[in-house]
């Protein structure tokens, strides 16, 4: 497809995401749909200027927009599906703030590749309605309160008083709103990276910079971390030890399981989450089904086989019977609320799920298909009693390389020679 990626559309600023792009992508929604589209954005200084492309787009298409402000992917995602709408995210998630993105949903769910690409054709012939039909521009002011009360309803037993929390928002879409629904249960609460100016979004913070915030563990504290959207989490424990996706399923699996809500005794994961993790759940009695990457997949085997918990090792996990989609918040929750089932430590949970050593190298490159090539698929053969994944990622021009094994350095060692190896083949091209 020419605009749409693995999670929408993404590129930078003005440069692949422009405002005709946006507009676009607006009038071509407004046409298909009937009535209304919601938009919600994150805090990227481009946020303004893409959501009046849209609105434009949209209500020149003859639809309304109910415009919702700063606010998480996954809270717009359950509007769309309370109020039976479309909706579009103005967001790039966890990248950089040069990029930004736009992602359409619709009644809960992101698009299959099917409509994506319908969208596309759509979007080389504008079409306006007539100026009596023109649509109109909502404040929707209810949106924060209506994500508020479906959380506190789903998790109106839950009582966190006694846990010491850091909560790092990345600057992001849920600066304002998180905090104060993990405080409602009863958590005490610090917040860092809490003040956006339009620039700072995912910038050394957040959960792809878990790091960052180490020095704010103490005293028994833990660590929660969000991307700018809201769609991840992951933690860290008391001795300020990363609680990563991989855990966290491994973790909720089994309070799931014990509250009866693991249908089928299934989990699905990435080809990117640890063999540990599968190693502990098969232990429990609970089957693994890998996908390729990305929460589209995933999600698109969760309903296919009827299964209730699927994610990835970045902190994206979905929870089927809370959310249509990866919710930071709803993970936070369900893991808390497993901690305090458990009666035990975040620290001493995390030995109970093993991790085996992984590196991960991204190779930025000119041409991504070079991960094809002969050089690098002999590369990969002569490899033994190690697993390794290489492939490109999807909004950003690199090769990403995975190694996993019982050995850290030597894992590092095939990391770097297949990270050498697809450099050298992609200087050779240019």
């Amino acid at each position: 497809m020419r605009y749409f990626g693995t999670d929408g559309i993404r590129g930078v600023v003005n440069e692949f995401l422009t405002p005709e792009l946006a507009f676009r992508l607006g009038n071509a929604v407004g046409n298909m749909v009937n009535g209304k589209v919601f938009i919600a954005k994150d805090t990227r200084n481009s946020g303004d200027m893409l959501e009046a492309a849209l609105i434009a787009g949209i209500t020149s298409a003859g639809a309304d927009v109910y415009r919702c402000g700063i606010m998480s992917t996954p809270a717009l995602a359950l509007i769309t599906k309370l109020e039976n709408a479309a909706g579009i995210m103005i967001s790039a998630s966890h990248n950089p703030p040069e990029y930004n993105g736009l992602k359409v949903i619709m009644k809960g769910y992101k698009l299959p590749d099917s409509l994506e690409e319908r969208i596309e054709n759509e979007m080389q012939n504008v079409k306006y309605n007539s100026f009596e039909k023109v649509g109109r521009v909502i404040d929707y002011k209810l949106a924060e309160e209506e994500y508020f009360n479906y959380i506190k309803e789903l998790y109106k037993n839950l009582d966190l008083s006694g846990l010491k929390i850091v909560m790092d928002v990345a600057n992001g879409a849920t600066y304002n709103l998180n905090p104060k629904i993990l405080e409602y249960f009863g958590a005490k609460i610090e917040v860092v990276n809490n003040e956006p100016d339009g620039f700072n979004i995912n910038k050394d913070c957040g959960s792809t910079h878990p790091e960052n915030i180490k020095n704010y563990i103490v005293n028994g504290k833990i660590g929660v971390l969000h991307d700018g959207d809201g769609d991840r989490c992951i933690f860290l424990d008391e001795n300020g030890q990363e609680f990563h996706g991989d855990k966290i399923i491994g973790l909720t699996a089994l309070q799931l399981k014990k509250e009866g809500r693991l249908k089928n005794d299934k989990v699905v994961v990435t080809i990117l989450s640890n063999m540990g993790l599968e190693r502990f759940l098969n232990e429990n009695s609970i089957d693994v089904v890998r996908t390729k990457v990305g929460d589209r997949y995933v999600l698109e085997e969760m309903l296919k086989e009827n299964i209730i918990l699927g994610g990835e090792r970045s902190g994206h996990i979905i929870y089927l019977d809370r959310s249509t989609t990866g919710d930071g918040l709803i993970t936070a929750l369900e893991t808390l609320s497993a901690v305090v089932n458990s009666g035990k430590r975040l620290v001493e949970l995390s030995k109970l799920i093993p991790d085996y050593p992984q590196v991960m190298i991204n190779v930025k490159v000119n041409d991504k298909e070079v991960y094809k090539s002969k050089e690098v698929f002999e590369k990969l053969k002569s490899i033994k009693d190690y697993r390794v994944i290489v492939r490109p990622s999807g909004t950003e021009p690199v090769v990403r390389v995975l190694v996993e094994g019982p050995d850290m350095d030597e894992s590092t060692i095939i990391a770097n020679d297949i990270a050498d190896l697809i450099k050298k083949l992609d200087d050779k091209k240019e």
